[in-house]
């Protein structure tokens, strides 16, 4: 058994720190574009054969299926957690009840969403004043991600337990089927039969749908390297288990929600302004999301490298992961920005042709500019919180960053201060300061080391 696990598992207590984030990450990195794709060939091609309404409902649509999606976040990464702590301590016995478990957990929430997203998705779309141009589209769009919300929650939940074991590689040969998959889907509902945000709803769908099939099929046929047997009676939740990711993926899920619903509030405010105003903010959040293509993967990896490395009593690797995630996330947020602030209307015009969206990308990417040294610094030590399981920790800090500061921020600016738009995207940028500083601080302080592991 040992000698197929290693297959699948990456143990991350041995051998060069800098290698290994390097066989982690890339993956990672290259798994976390394709995944961007996803929004970023909706947007290119609604923009162009839809226009700013199309350009409106792919935004604010988005905006709330995010929010659906935090809970299955939450609990796919507490699972992650408590798998790499599993594997950190050699406990492959437990990792059965736990996997099951995790599918079980999961699955019955992605049902409760689907559920949540018909029946209430027209009050929400309304809160965030929708413009009147886009609400049908958006709507549309709700109502089809709503009916395959379980195929994202199972992508998701597979995805974060191979990553818990060490392995990067698998997800992204699903995510890369699932990408051409939606941009085939894409090109033929959106582009050939005019189908609009639908369309490229459906064609997200398909594609998820058909990742998640073959990640289950392959899962099955290697269930022994897995160490999940797929027995019926495996996916009867285990109390103390189930009780442990209830405590670790409600807060993530929490942390989640936080950030989503004050994103949210920034874009309701955006959009009180107008479809462009709506269309511009859209166009602006796709790309920074190229930021954390990079950032993402390095709070995985850091992750990872903790969960295992603090079961395993390595604290030497532990701070060394922390220091390269550092390290990669500062050269890259610099490049992209500096790319952002030289070319901000080349930037935006990969998605929109309009003269009035072209004109507000400046200013987009001016408050952008200044949110970077936070965004750049937070993904490690946030990745160093979630490996150790202080969940608490996480919420804490998102809900610092999302309601104290995102949604005071962007009220004050934006309508206090009557900026505008400009108030609005500067607490918008601002906002992660407010969870980068205070995360530096308890890593620094060393309290974190007196914690009880997971895994025992």
């Amino acid at each position: 058994m040992e000698n197929n696990s290693k297959a699948i598992i990456n143990d991350m207590t041995q051998g060069s720190v800098f290698k290994k984030m390097v066989v982690f990450t890339l993956p990672v990195m290259f798994a976390n574009a394709l995944q961007l794709c996803y929004g970023l060939i909706d947007m290119i091609i609604v923009g162009k054969f839809v226009g700013s309404a199309g350009l409106s409902a792919i935004t604010i649509g988005s905006q709330v299926f995010n929010l659906m999606a935090t809970l299955c976040i939450g609990f796919s990464v507490g699972g992650q957690v408590f798998i790499s702590q599993l594997i950190g301590s050699k406990d492959y016995n437990k990792l059965n009840r736990t996997i099951g478990t995790i599918f079980t957990l999961v699955g019955l929430l992605g049902l409760l969403m689907t559920f949540i997203g018909f029946f209430f998705s027209v009050p929400v779309l309304r809160l965030m004043n929708t413009p009147e141009e886009s609400f049908a589209m958006a709507k549309s769009y709700m109502m089809v991600c709503s009916g395959g919300v379980l195929f994202t929650y199972g992508y998701n939940m597979v995805s974060a337990i191979l990553r818990g074991m060490g392995d990067s590689k698998r997800p992204l040969m699903f995510i890369l089927i699932s990408t051409i998959v939606n941009l085939a889907g894409d090109l033929i509902l959106v582009g050939g039969l005019k189908l609009g945000a639908a369309g490229a709803a459906w064609a997200t769908i398909l594609g998820q749908a058909v990742s998640f099939i073959i990640a289950l099929i392959f899962l099955i046929k290697r269930k022994e390297d897995f160490h999940f047997d797929f027995k019926v009676k495996s996916f009867i939740p285990e109390n103390a288990t189930a009780g442990t990711l209830v405590k670790l993926g409600v807060p993530f899920a929490l942390q989640s929600s936080s950030i989503d619903i004050s994103m949210m509030f920034v874009c309701a405010l955006v959009n009180s302004f107008g479809v462009i105003a709506s269309a511009t903010f859209g166009v602006g959040s796709r790309l920074q999301s190229l930021g954390f293509v990079m950032s993402g993967a390095v709070g995985a990896f850091v992750s990872s490298m903790v969960g295992q490395n603090i079961a395993a009593g390595k604290m030497d690797r532990v701070k060394k992961g922390i220091h390269l995630g550092l390290v990669s996330g500062i050269i890259f947020w610099g490049l992209l920005t500096t790319i952002f602030l030289i070319f901000p209307a080349g930037c935006f015009g990969l998605f929109s042709k309009e003269k009035e969206v072209l004109q507000m990308a400046p200013l987009y990417m001016k408050c952008m500019a200044v949110g970077v040294p936070a965004l750049a610094c937070m993904t490690p030590y946030n990745g160093f919180i979630q490996g150790i399981g202080n969940s608490k920790m996480s919420l804490i800090f998102s809900i610092l960053d999302g309601f104290v500061a995102r949604i005071t921020l962007s009220y004050l600016l934006g309508i206090t201060a009557g900026l505008g738009l400009q108030g609005f995207f500067l607490g918008y940028f601002l906002a992660p300061y407010f969870t980068t500083i205070p995360a530096m601080i308890y890593y620094y302080s060393g309290i974190w080391k007196k914690r009880k592991l997971l895994a025992n």
